[in-house]
């Protein structure tokens, strides 16, 4: 009976952080996260516009460690990153939009909102 309680005040307390923050603003959050702490420093690390599943989870899982976030949150703006195009996946290898690459090999810092500036300027 406790377990059920506890589940359910969970469950409420959730609620209203997203009736605060709402569901897209809480979408767009994790997005931003996970781009600006997770991927984009990996991207410039190892110097390549695609990474590997493992290269992936070893930095993940170095953020999730030294700032207690879990690793479901980080993995949620992860697929909220693939369905809005910004990486792109083949078998095991995700890739960077390719215009995003430029940034890359300049080693320029780069925001989210930039990134969805970027790849949704029709050109």
């Amino acid at each position: 009976m406790l377990k059920n309680l506890q589940h359910s005040e969970g469950a409420v307390k959730k609620s209203r952080e997203e009736l605060d923050k709402g569901k897209h603003a809480s979408s767009t959050e994790n997005r931003r996260m996970v781009w600006e702490n997770v991927v984009w420093p990996l991207i410039l690390e190892i110097n390549k516009p695609y990474f590997t599943l493992k290269e992936y989870h070893a930095k993940r899982n170095e953020f999730c460690r030294i700032t207690g976030i879990p690793a479901s949150k980080v993995a949620g703006g992860f697929v909220s990153l693939l369905i809005k195009g910004i990486i792109s996946r083949d078998k095991n290898v995700y890739s960077i939009h390719y215009r995003l690459i430029p940034y890359m090999r300049k080693k320029s810092p780069l925001e989210y909102g930039q990134v969805i500036r970027e790849i949704s300027t029709k050109r």
